[in-house]
C-alpha cells in the first residue's frame, strides 16, 4: 500500500471524529497504539483540525478582545505542537530509511516527506469544508456552483499531492533521493532569542 493511501483515510477519519462535537475543546481521543506512524498521523489532522476552527472563530468582527487574545496564545501552541508533530513523524521516514544505501548521484528533494504529509493533512481538510459548502441547504446555487468548482481544483490537487509524496517515497527507497530532518528552531517561542521576552526578563 502507498504511503498517503496509508495516511489519507487517517485524516478522513479523524476530521470526522472531530466533527461528531465540533467543539475545539473536546479532547482528542486517538483510536491507534501509541507509538505508531498511524497514532501520530491522528494526532497530527487532529491538531490542524482544531487550529481549523480556532482561525475560523478569531475572525469573528464581534469576538470580545479579551477572548481573541486566550484564542491568540492557543493558535501559538497549536502551531508549535504542529511543527514538533511533523518533526515527529519525519524522524520516524528518517529511521526507516537512514541505512538505505544512496546513489553517488542523489538529491535532496525541496521539503522532506512529512512537510509534504502535512500539506496533504491540510487539503483534507480543505476538501471537507468546501464539500459541506456545496452541501449547504442554506446556500445559494450560484454560492454551491462556485464551491463545486474549487472542490474540483482541491481534488485534483489531492491526486497530484499524493502522486507526488508517493514518488519522493518511492525515490528515497531507491537510492535516488536522501533526507534530512531539521528543526524549525521558531525564534518566536524561545525566551532566549525572541527579543521582546528576553529583554523583559532582564529588566
Amino acid at each position: 500500500m502507498l504511503f498517503t493511501q496509508r495516511a489519507y483515510p487517517i485524516f478522513e477519519q479523524a476530521i470526522k471524529d472531530y466533527h461528531v462535537h465540533d467543539n475545539i475543546d473536546q479532547p482528542i481521543d486517538n483510536p491507534y497504539a501509541a507509538g505508531t506512524i498511524e497514532h501520530d498521523l491522528y494526532t497530527k489532522n487532529w491538531i490542524d483540525t482544531v487550529q481549523w476552527h480556532f482561525e475560523d472563530i478569531i475572525r469573528d468582527p464581534q469576538i470580545d478582545p479579551k477572548e481573541a487574545l486566550v484564542l491568540k496564545r492557543r493558535i501559538d501552541k497549536s502551531n508549535q505542537d504542529r511543527t514538533d508533530l511533523v518533526e515527529t513523524i519525519d524522524s520516524w521516514f528518517w529511521t526507516k530509511y537512514k541505512d538505505l544505501k544512496v546513489r553517488e548521484d542523489a538529491t535532496i528533494n525541496t521539503e522532506s516527506p512529512a512537510w509534504a504529509v502535512d500539506r496533504l493533512s491540510i487539503l483534507a481538510l480543505k476538501i471537507y469544508h468546501m464539500q459541506e459548502q456545496v452541501d449547504r441547504p442554506d446556500a445559494s446555487e450560484e454560492h454551491k456552483a462556485k464551491c463545486q468548482q474549487k472542490l474540483d481544483v482541491l481534488l485534483e490537487q489531492r491526486k497530484d499531492l499524493s502522486t507526488a509524496i508517493d514518488q519522493l517515497i518511492e525515490d528515497i527507497e531507491a537510492g535516488r533521493k536522501y533526507m534530512k530532518v531539521y528543526k524549525q528552531m521558531k525564534m518566536y517561542n524561545d525566551e532566549s532569542t525572541n527579543p521582546v521576552l528576553y529583554k523583559k526578563a532582564n529588566k
